[in-house]
């Protein structure tokens, strides 16, 4: 398969795809698409585990006759659609478009899953992209994917809880510990919030806010540094937190935390946009109990946020069709009906990556919950906040992994988080090595 491994370096990776337009040397008619025999139009196959999608389909295909779109739900995660993807696309029969988070995006790109959508992307559709977006699917100023949503980390916290204990909402990050203090002290078995032993996205979030770059790309390069200046800042930070006890460490997932968050035990989380419409679905019994505030900074002057969550749709190699594909993507990503379909299917707080469809989801979105608290005028607020620079890398799966395991051995009282980093890292290069890419890195 010519072109699909050509990864000794990360630009050799990134510029050896096929033109868009190309046809995958491997293509097979099982997932390719093709043109309906007899009818005249195209018809593209598209993979997700996006909520909504095939009400979205259903909408396109009613009111477009010239391309029309075949749906299949794929499970979410490394090991449900993105395995799924890597084998079809290792056996030429990938679908035209398929989803994945920008973390794991630069993986496709060098794998050669997906392709350069430079030139498909329309200039006037480019400059509607939250420039933030963009970049996060942009290496070496080519694009290899089309932002869906992004989804600024921000405060989420219990209003009714405030009040009683009679707290403000902390700005900066050493008004959060103060009143990690006072939470505990008026409440013992009551936290102001948790740092999940499972929460990698929730740290690197953190670490992003706070100017922290794990990978950057230099010439043909792949720098790392995931010990860096500002991650041994949160991590001392957070690591003083669990210490002191003034913040309960257990995995996010599960019964343990979700009984902290329907019990009142915890007063805050932090997580992206998208979690208030998933608060909603889970918890409706604390209708009007929370709000949602901006993320505490480090520096009022100089306001940043990360981000957790936000999805990307790619179109692939082995698309017969790329030009309709990106035809329907832009619609998807786009356009209001789109957005409408998509909200339709249930309580949704995504943040769209288009931000003048800002209107569309403000409109879908029931603020009764947040207590009519305009949620989505403080997340445009703050998706303009997201610090610019972030690159995630090219195998962010074993550096999520190796860091869920260190945050467990800290939260049994062994090690530190800036250990569980260091041990990231180091656990990462093997798989960089492997696929051929040229690596520097820094301890720090």
């Amino acid at each position: 398969m010519p072109g699909r491994h050509s990864r000794r370096t990360v630009l050799a990776a990134l510029t050896a795809l096929p033109a868009a337009g190309a046809l995958g040397a491997c293509s097979g008619p099982s997932a390719a698409s093709a043109h309906s025999p007899g009818r005249g139009r195209t018809t593209i196959t598209f993979w997700s585990a996006l909520r909504g999608s095939q009400q979205v389909v259903d909408e396109y295909n009613k009111t477009h006759d010239r391309i029309h779109v075949v749906y299949e739900q794929v499970p979410s995660g490394a090991q449900g659609g993105d395995a799924k993807l890597n084998n079809a696309a290792r056996a030429g029969n990938a679908p035209d478009i398929a989803t994945t988070d920008y973390s794991t995006l630069p993986s496709f790109a060098i794998d050669g899953v997906t392709r350069d959508v430079t030139s498909l992307m329309s200039e006037g559709f480019r400059r509607r992209l939250l420039p933030q977006a963009l970049a996060l699917t942009t290496f070496a100023d080519r694009s290899f994917g089309v932002p869906v949503d992004i989804e600024p980390m921000v405060l989420h916290y219990r209003k009714d809880l405030f009040d009683h204990y009679g707290i403000h909402v902390p700005s900066t990050w050493d008004e959060y510990e103060d009143t990690a203090s006072a939470v505990r002290r008026a409440a013992p078995d009551r936290r102001l919030g948790p740092f999940w032993s499972d929460g990698w996205a929730q740290f690197i979030a953190c670490a992003w806010q706070a100017g922290a770059r794990w990978y950057g790309i230099h010439g043909d390069t792949w720098n790392i540094s995931m010990a860096d200046g500002p991650t041994r800042k949160v991590a001392a930070y957070w690591q003083r937190l669990i210490d002191t006890g003034l913040v309960f460490m257990n995995p996010g997932s599960g019964r343990q935390s979700d009984a902290q968050i329907a019990e009142g035990l915890v007063l805050t989380r932090l997580n992206g946009a998208w979690d208030a419409g998933a608060q909603m679905t889970a918890h409706p019994s604390q209708k009007g109990q929370w709000r949602i505030a901006a993320l505490p900074q480090w520096d009022l002057t100089h306001p940043y946020t990360g981000t957790q969550g936000g999805s990307t749709y790619m179109i692939t190699k082995d698309s017969r069709n790329p030009e309709a594909a990106m035809e329907f993507v832009e619609w998807l990503v786009g356009s209001p009906a789109a957005l409408r379909a998509r909200l339709a299917s249930g309580a949704s707080s995504q943040y769209p990556a288009v931000p003048d469809l800002m209107p569309v989801a403000r409109s879908g979105f029931d603020r009764s919950y947040y207590g009519g608290q305009d949620i989505y005028r403080l997340f445009d607020a703050e998706a303009q906040k997201i610090r610019q620079g972030w690159i995630w890398g090219p195998r962010m799966s074993p550096t999520t992994s190796v860091l869920t395991d260190g945050f467990a051995r800290v939260s049994a009282g062994r090690g530190t988080l800036i250990d569980a980093v260091r041990a990231a890292q180091s656990g990462t290069m093997p798989d960089l090595r492997a696929i051929g890419l040229s690596t520097t890195q820094h301890s720090g």
